[in-house]
């Protein structure tokens, strides 16, 4: 089992919840455990859970990057 964080940038919007809506695609990622905003250089943390590395990639590049709105990601994988 991996576990990551990962920190997303989020692009801006005339829409005024444009962050929430990307955090609530976020959440719907399978293997998406918590979805945290906050403030300062990310908008959102994300714990995410996968079996191993190749999971967690494909979990962040095709489908938490495909997401409309997220501009950058970058994951700080767990170990123990």
């Amino acid at each position: 089992m991996v576990t990551a964080f990962v920190l997303v940038k989020v692009g801006t919007s005339e829409q005024l919840n444009f962050v929430k809506t990307v955090k609530e695609d976020v959440s719907k990622i399978r293997g998406v455990k918590n979805v945290y905003s906050v403030f300062g250089r990310y908008d959102l943390v994300v714990q995410v859970d996968a079996s191993n590395l190749e999971e967690l990639s494909r979990t962040i590049i095709d489908k938490m990057r495909a997401i409309p709105g997220v501009l950058s990601t970058e994951s700080l994988i767990m170990s123990a």
